[in-house]
């Protein structure tokens, strides 16, 4: 079962939350693809056995080919190739590598090569089969490391995926083809804002999904009604709790700050398997049906 950890900001304890999961499950595989900023390293503590560089591909220009007809410049959606009467200038921060420029090109002279962007950390943390990516600084192109994350998935054991915060390109690149996505959120009017485009966007992908509220008991219930109104299930409400807090700030995981919180992730994982499993066999109904 892959379980997809999100949320609609940052700072709600999403990395908290997939942690915790994957402490109390034990043997499983964790992808921190929160690659502008990963941090679950820092409660996992693994040992990291290898690097994979990720590139995409860059276009090169040979100009003693080129023409300057201007095609690849009309052609490219992010302006990342402006064509003159007598020279061409490529802006390679803002090409996303989709190789339009090299097919309506006449003379042949566009070139793809390579761009580096950053690299794919493996190792263990006890257990837990740990990788995460780390995108370099500079570079705005998230989506392929977490592509390339994601082939790493096993088939025979569970997956945690630490999603970015948001609802941009990488987070729903993080969640697709999840079969569970917990969305976490803080009970303020910021976090029920940003739960609601959340919401929306795991919906558009046909995810099922619930809800867990993080340092419960700080704001209000307007998250709590939210849910109850949409029918979102609520999973878990962990309350606030200084010590925990304490423990996070010195890079301990919650459910060793607070041992309670171990057998309710665990309860956490079985409520998941049970509301996938239903989603499966109502899903089978209902094609059998047509």
């Amino acid at each position: 079962m892959v379980i997809s950890v999100a949320s609609g900001k940052g700072g709600t304890g999403k990395t908290t939350v997939a942690v915790s999961l994957a402490l109390s499950l034990g043997a499983c595989q964790f992808l921190d693809c929160d690659v502008e900023e990963p941090n679950a390293s820092l409660f996992l503590k693994p040992s990291i056995t290898g690097k994979t560089s990720v590139s995409v591909p860059e276009p090169w220009v040979d100009e003693s080919k080129c023409s300057h007809c201007g095609k690849c410049a009309e052609i490219c959606a992010f302006h990342a190739i402006a064509v003159f009467e007598k020279s061409v200038l490529l802006f390679p921060q803002l090409c996303h590598g989709c190789g339009g420029c090299m097919l309506v090109c006449t003379e042949k002279a566009i070139a793809e090569g390579k761009r580096h962007i950053g690299v794919i950390e493996e190792g263990m943390s006890s257990s837990i089969i740990f990788a995460q990516g780390v995108l370099n600084i500079g570079e705005h192109m998230a989506t392929p490391i977490i592509k390339e994350m994601k082939s790493l998935i096993r088939k025979d054991m569970d997956v945690i995926i630490d999603s970015p915060p948001g609802t941009s390109c990488p987070v729903i690149e993080s969640m697709k083809g999840s079969d569970f996505v917990c969305l976490v959120t803080e009970p303020t009017p910021f976090g029920l804002n940003d739960l609601k485009l959340a919401v929306e966007t795991v919906r558009e992908l046909g995810i099922p999904f619930g809800v867990i509220i993080n340092c419960d008991g700080i704001g209000d219930d307007g998250v709590k009604k939210y849910c109850q109104g949409e029918n979102i299930p609520l999973l878990l409400s962990i309350p606030w709790s200084r010590r925990v807090a304490e423990a996070y700030s010195m890079g301990i995981p919650a459910i060793e700050a607070d041992a309670t919180l171990k057998e309710q992730f665990q309860d956490l994982y079985g409520t998941i398997g049970r509301m996938v499993v239903n989603k499966r066999d109502t899903g089978f109904q209902l094609e059998a049906s047509r």
